[in-house]
């Protein structure tokens, strides 16, 4: 199956939040985003069980997710891509190998999750070598906020694990001291808080393999979220 397999379900004027073959779409420039009847996790629309949910943030062309849907099949897995032209990269992977464990959101992240996950609904969470928009006038694009902190905070189970990679050494050192201001986040590694060692990760995704090639350090930082109530 070919990426251009999958065709956009609607032109912009007519754009709306829809779940179609495994792909639910969350529109930028969009108002009325609580009027979607978002359907339950164990529903046959989606997963039809309930095992626990693991989703990624920034999916790119899927190679992470992908290879961890496959080997994990006891855990649904949620791929989060704004790019329409990744999300079909990483919708004809899935159809390829029959991966019934995999949502596709072509949407923003953060979007999605304010409107569609329920709090404490989530067992892991990866950010996986997000735009780190590193000029000062280009950051508030950036997808780690004290906001979206604060909603990781919300849609994570008590003892549900955040995890961050970049290449990007500014981004991740400002980013982890986002999770330090949280009164709910705990480090798993010491200070500075981040590791250089692959081992601990796993998998490699396309951005990973693109940066190791060129040369530069990828920095991982997990973080578990303790018990207790959001702030």
């Amino acid at each position: 199956m070919k990426p251009n397999a999958l065709k956009s379900p609607f032109s912009f004027a007519e754009r709306r939040p829809l779940l179609s073959d495994g792909v639910f779409y969350v529109p930028e420039y969009y108002q009325d985003y609580a009027q979607f009847p978002f359907p339950a996790w164990d529903s046959c629309e989606l997963f039809g069980n309930e095992h626990p949910v693991s989703l990624e943030f920034c999916s790119g062309n899927g190679d992470w997710i992908i290879e961890k849907a496959k080997s994990h099949p006891e855990r649904n897995w949620v791929a989060i891509e704004i790019r329409f032209d990744r999300v079909r990269k990483i919708y004809a992977k899935r159809q390829i190998l029959g991966l019934k464990n995999l949502l596709i959101v072509c949407g923003e992240g953060k979007t999605f999750s304010q409107w569609y996950l329920k709090d404490q609904l989530v067992s892991e969470s990866y950010i996986n070598f997000p735009d780190p928009w590193p000029k000062k006038r280009h950051a508030k694009h950036r997808l780690l906020s004290p906001s979206f902190v604060a909603e990781l905070e919300r849609i994570l189970k008590e003892g549900g694990k955040a995890h961050f990679v970049s290449d990007d050494l500014r981004y991740m050192e400002e980013s982890v001291a986002l999770f330090e201001n949280s009164f709910l986040f705990t480090p798993r590694f010491p200070h500075p808080y981040y590791s250089t060692d692959s081992f601990c990760y796993g998998v490699c995704s396309w951005f990973e393999t693109l940066w190791r090639e060129k040369g530069r350090e990828i920095r991982y930082a997990f973080f578990d979220r303790k018990g207790g109530a959001c702030p």
